[in-house]
């Protein structure tokens, strides 16, 4: 059995337990314009990325904020506290639709006394391929239901195959 950066045990067995659910909506503000997060801490999102980051930024930056919580955590772990923190990422595209992402370059900017370089690698690495749930679902095996409800009438879930490109990635 290991532990997460948060302490909460982590072994095969909790794989097995009920699995938490997480809930969020979005509301339709017009134009391109949205309102996304649960009750009460919702924040904006514009298909046309003008007024607020976008969809595919929106998912950018959340992959960032994962990773960034355990990074920090991590080396907070390890007496070593960050002093200040930023993180650019880039995301290449495919030009034609669905322009999933097919390359990601992230830039973790920390500062702070006695991290050695080892130390933030380690932090990082940990963070991305171990402990960030948003990097983790990045992935193709996810099962995915959708459920319409139109006109206040609710459908039957319909399970979906997300596209995967038969070539690899193009």
């Amino acid at each position: 059995m290991s532990t997460s950066p948060m302490n909460e045990p982590t072994s095969f067995t909790s794989e097995l337990q009920q699995p938490v659910v997480t809930q969020s909506q979005i509301v339709w503000l017009g134009d391109k314009l949205f309102d996304a997060g649960p009750a009460g801490r919702a924040h904006r999102i514009d298909g046309y990325a003008k007024l607020a980051p976008g969809p595919v930024e929106t998912l950018l930056n959340a992959l960032c904020a994962c990773s960034s919580v355990d990074v920090i955590e991590i080396l907070a772990k390890r007496r070593t506290p960050v002093e200040r923190f930023s993180v650019t990422i880039a995301a290449e595209r495919r030009a034609l639709a669905p322009r999933r992402v097919r390359r990601v370059d992230i830039e973790f900017r920390i500062d702070g006394a006695g991290i050695t370089r080892d130390q933030a690698e380690r932090a990082i690495q940990l963070a991305v391929e171990r402990y960030c749930s948003v990097a983790a679902s990045l992935s193709s095996d996810i099962v995915t239901e959708a459920r319409l409800t139109l006109n206040g009438e609710a459908g039957t879930p319909v399970r979906l195959n997300p596209w995967v490109p038969a070539d690899g990635g193009a």
